[in-house]
């Protein structure tokens, strides 16, 4: 009983830490701002045949330009570009999501153990070390290509070479954590390794992660973009680089300038908001970040 004493104690202090980081996140602008646009963003691709019928086959306006009638304009198939934006938002998304997930799992793991377990950190930090050290572009090309494109390759491939970064920042973090004098105190006491693992190091990287999946999803939908542009990313789904692969592949790249501007615009907007959010939320859980 005297090993969980330390927890229980520090259950106050965690949740006036997180209460006060709220508090200092929603008095900024910038950070209120850009969840509401993510929030949007989310429920456009949840809402998405609620907003506009999934585009397929062929339209008799071909190339119209954006008015009351298309807003986003037409593609050279006469598609609306405003309900591929939206089935786009919907794969982003998900390819986000799952990507960004599945990478922070990973990362989370190999950090935390490499922090705890001295004997193993070394083998675990040379195999991060390796992992950021290759181009990552081309590698993923490269197995994106092998592997064929699909939804589940795209994702396995992003997950893939996105979890060295996550591992190196929550191993960074864990390792001041495992140095305090509570952990020592902790396995003096004959706690476990994995209640103190899941009592102690994970609650203090938390804030960490939080940061880390907002930055890896973000990243995860440019990369996604790169790759289906590149005529990579899954054919039977549409996602905002997959409507300017076709752009550029119709030559509409160049004539047409709404049908690669509205999906530009979705990238740009998700990322440039993942992009303050995090560091918001990095500033009001920060405060001498604040006060610099």
């Amino acid at each position: 009983m005297s090993a969980i004493t330390p927890a229980v104690e520090e259950l106050p202090e965690q949740t006036t830490a997180a209460a006060e980081t709220w508090r200092n996140f929603r008095t900024n602008p910038l950070g209120v701002a850009s969840m509401i646009i993510l929030g949007l963003l989310t429920v456009v691709a949840l809402a998405a045949p609620l907003i506009a019928p999934y585009p397929e086959g062929y339209g008799t306006d071909v190339l119209a330009p954006p008015s009351a009638q298309h807003w986003f304009g037409t593609d050279t198939l006469g598609r609306s570009v405003l309900a591929e934006v939206v089935w786009g938002a919907r794969v982003s998304m998900i390819v986000a999501v799952l990507s960004s997930m599945l990478a922070i799992g990973i990362g989370v793991l190999v950090g935390v153990l490499g922090a705890y377990f001295k004997k193993v950190d070394t083998v675990l930090g040379l195999i991060v070390d390796l992992c950021l050290t290759l181009p990552v572009l081309p590698l993923m090309i490269l197995v994106a290509a092998l592997a064929g494109p699909s939804l589940r390759t795209i994702v396995l491939v992003i997950a893939f070479f996105s979890w060295p970064e996550v591992a190196r920042v929550v191993r960074s973090q864990a390792l001041t954590v495992v140095q305090l004098s509570y952990v020592d105190a902790a396995k003096v006491l004959g706690g476990p390794h994995h209640w103190i693992v899941r009592r102690h190091l994970l609650p203090a990287v938390a804030p960490v992660i939080t940061v880390s999946v907002v930055l890896t999803a973000s990243r995860a939908v440019l990369s996604e973009a790169g790759l289906s542009f590149l005529g990579l990313g899954d054919p039977n789904n549409w996602s905002w680089g997959r409507i300017l692969y076709e752009a550029q592949q119709s030559g509409a790249m160049s004539s047409a300038w709404w049908t690669t501007l509205f999906p530009s615009l979705a990238i740009l907007l998700l990322v440039v908001a993942a992009t303050l959010m995090s560091l918001t939320y990095n500033d009001a859980r920060n405060p001498r970040s604040r006060q610099d």
